[in-house]
């Protein structure tokens, strides 16, 4: 007999496919009827597919064969976005070594919690453009602006993630492993860190998720090669299919980035969610 599951699944891709056409439908019937002038500020998909195929071929310019120019600011649109992926990796990669001993450490010892924990809430509300111009003095133009704008967008909610997460070890457990003579680092190493492991990897799917909102702003300077970058040069020179094809990479590699996120925990923490 299928299971509930089974059956379920080709369910929600067939209602997955049946909205995409739906969606492709509209945007289509909207891009035709010119509703805002002048046309190109409303490209069809299949306008958007063509900047897309542009932006990963070598391709002619001002019609004359001589010029033949490279994707797009002499970049494929894949190579755009590894560029940016990497500077995503390395700020999640500081953000992690960073967030996650001053969380462990937030949440073990109650009054350095107290003392930095506004500080970490303040760097969390503050919006990336904020930090921009003064990340500019302090760093220049160059990469290490990008990844330091984008270890301050991963940074809080993966260190609040482990706060949390500590602070929800039951205490049975840490007194069970003291009273057998474990020191605070045993404690900390074979109980709250897998304890806290759940935690730390849903604030790490939160941290991805900030880093690909500000990868934009993180590249408005000097931002290319870079897909963020590129979405926002194109956006000025009104090429907007091209825009909107960086956009939807931006969004689908996101998505992406979340499904192996999820794969993972529940490879590492597969009792997560079971009673």
């Amino acid at each position: 007999m299928p299971t509930r599951s089974s059956v379920s699944a080709p369910r929600r891709w067939a209602g997955l496919a049946l909205s995409l056409v739906v969606l492709l439908v509209v945007w289509s019937v909207v891009a035709a009827a010119d509703l805002v002038q002048p046309h190109y500020l409303t490209p069809s998909p299949l306008e958007v597919w063509h900047a897309f195929v542009r932006a990963n071929s070598h391709h002619a310019v001002g019609g004359g064969i001589d010029r033949v120019v490279r994707g797009e600011e002499n970049y494929f649109l894949w190579e755009h976005l590894l560029v940016s992926l990497r500077r995503i990796g390395l700020g999640l990669a500081l953000g992690v070594v960073v967030g996650v001993p001053l969380g462990l450490l937030m949440g073990s010892v109650r009054w350095i919690g107290d003392l930095v924990g506004p500080y970490v809430d303040f760097l969390r509300s503050l919006p990336p453009l904020a930090y921009i111009g003064f990340l500019v003095a302090w760093f220049g133009i160059y990469d290490t602006l990008k990844v330091w704008l984008l270890f301050l967008a991963a940074f809080p909610p993966i260190t609040l993630a482990t706060v949390n997460g500590v602070r929800g070890v039951r205490l049975d457990q840490l007194n069970a492993v003291r009273s057998l003579g474990a020191s605070r680092l045993q404690t900390t190493r074979h109980v709250i860190l897998p304890a806290t492991l759940p935690d730390i990897l849903s604030g790490l799917r939160v941290a991805v998720g900030f880093a690909w909102t500000t990868v934009v702003a993180a590249e408005l300077v000097n931002g290319l090669p870079g897909i963020g970058g590129l979405a926002y040069l194109s956006g000025t020179q009104n090429k907007i299919a091209l825009s909107v094809a960086c956009i939807l990479v931006i969004g689908l590699t996101a998505i992406a980035l979340d499904a192996v996120i999820r794969s993972i925990e529940k490879l590492v923490v597969p009792w997560r969610g079971k009673a």
